[in-house]
């Protein structure tokens, strides 16, 4: 969850087409939201998927998180990610953020 906001509040300040408009507080519910989908949605998700990712190689599974950071996008007229480029770098910063946590907490 904390991932998220960083991830989101990182993409505001270095990809160009991204924007968040709104108070702190808003920032937290919507990493909030975000960190409730990868942890509930998200594995359900790999599960239903999982022939796409197989025959991709595992890049659908980039998709899917593109996907999740879109629906959050979509949720909070705040959170503002103009094009799809713009999407990918934000769900590469918030996946990279989430992989050094993961290594970093072992």
């Amino acid at each position: 969850m904390v991932v998220g906001i960083a991830g989101i509040w990182l993409a505001t300040q270095f990809v160009p087409g991204v924007a968040f408009n709104g108070t702190w507080q808003v920032l937290v519910v919507t990493g909030l939201i975000l960190g409730f989908l990868n942890g509930i949605l998200k594995p359900a998700l790999k599960i239903l998927t999982l022939p796409l990712t197989i025959l991709t190689l595992g890049l659908f599974a980039l998709v899917l998180n593109m996907l999740l950071v879109w629906v959050v996008d979509i949720l909070f007229a705040e959170l503002v990610i103009q094009g799809l480029i713009a999407l990918f770098w934000t769900t590469l910063i918030i996946w990279g953020l989430s992989s050094s946590l993961r290594i970093f907490s072992k």
